[in-house]
């Protein structure tokens, strides 16, 4: 396990100005936030040809279809956390739920990508199976909390039924293929895939046509957002070539607990926040680790994702939303 993998204490203390993701008047006074966009509760961007078109979280844009489906990301809930950042993970996480449950239309399902628990111990994941309930259908990939006791055993246990290896798996809904990877078991400074799940996903792959709509959920950011503090999959370039020949792709994240997105040619990167605590944004801060923010600002920096899928453009489109209703903000190197 990397030590900057597992940093629980040491960015305690930083506030968020500190930090440059928040200031008194909402402003990023470090310059790292360069492309800030504000739409009511949430950021939301369809790529058509790499142009996004955004609208507010639980609308459709203008003009847009109605969606054929939805779903929704949270990420990094870490139950059993309980440190000054965040002293009660439970009820943010609940309020995230209570956020999906308020959607005039039910999403189709839930992605989890991962850092379910803190400490992967059986009485966080018995807490998180209690909260989430059986009524929702939920896709799950691990974080590296949720691997760092016992290599993963227990939540394979748990969620890994039908996987591959570590717990990788695709399946299909509505001509759409998703793909859960796992890189957080072989981690060396950064995530990692390995060449067994890499021979895996050249075969799922091999048999879908270049229009099939691909979407690709991992826990560890699969491009290179900080490499000096972990974020990033050293071996992601050759999943990434493997995905080249597909006209639409999605990678969705967890991890680094803030919105961050890029499209690179016909993929489009996002990561989510958390619904535990914040972390400093990359190279703001001596290293990553949960960020204490005011009480009263806490809900403005965790969230969830909504994305709705038009069949008709085979373009998703993502919706940030923070637990307070507070505008996402949305962070990009070079936005």
């Amino acid at each position: 396990m990397s030590r900057k993998m597992m940093q629980d204490d040491t960015a305690e203390t930083i506030s968020a100005t500190e930090a440059g993701l928040v200031s008194a008047d909402g402003i990023d006074r470090r310059g790292f936030l360069k492309c800030m966009a504000w739409a009511g509760t949430g950021l939301a961007w369809s790529f058509a040809g790499g142009v996004p078109v955004s609208h507010v979280f639980g609308q459709a844009p203008k003009g847009m279809k109605a969606a054929d489906f939805s779903f929704v990301q949270i990420s990094d809930s870490h139950l059993g956390f309980n440190k000054p950042a965040n002293a009660d993970v439970t009820a943010t996480l609940m309020a995230a739920l209570a956020k999906i449950d308020a959607l005039e239309k039910a999403p189709d399902f839930l992605i989890h990508t991962g850092d379910l628990t803190h400490s992967s111990k059986p009485e966080e994941f018995d807490a998180l199976q209690q909260i989430l309930g059986a009524k929702r259908q939920v896709f799950y990939v691990p974080g590296e909390h949720d691997t760092s006791a016992d290599d993963g055993k227990m939540y394979l246990e748990r969620y890994g039924k039908g996987t591959k290896g570590n717990g990788w798996y695709s399946y299909d809904h509505k001509g759409v293929h998703f793909i859960g990877l796992v890189n957080v078991v072989q981690l060396e400074g950064m995530g990692k895939l390995g060449a067994e799940q890499l021979a895996w996903l050249k075969q799922d792959l091999a048999g879908l046509k270049p229009s099939t709509p691909i979407v690709v959920f991992a826990h560890i950011p699969l491009w290179a957002i900080y490499p000096d503090w972990g974020w990033g999959t050293a071996d992601s370039e050759q999943a990434l070539a493997l995905l080249k020949r597909f006209g639409s792709v999605t990678v969705l994240n967890g991890h680094i607990h803030q919105v961050m997105q890029k499209v690179e040619g016909n993929v489009a990167f996002h990561t989510a926040m958390s619904t535990a605590f914040p972390q400093p944004a990359p190279g703001s801060a001596p290293s990553p680790g949960p960020m204490k923010v005011p009480a009263d600002k806490l809900r403005d920096v965790l969230g969830l994702t909504e994305v709705h899928f038009v069949a008709q453009k085979h373009d998703l489109a993502i919706v940030d939303a923070t637990l307070s209703g507070a505008a996402a903000m949305k962070a990009g190197p070079g936005a």
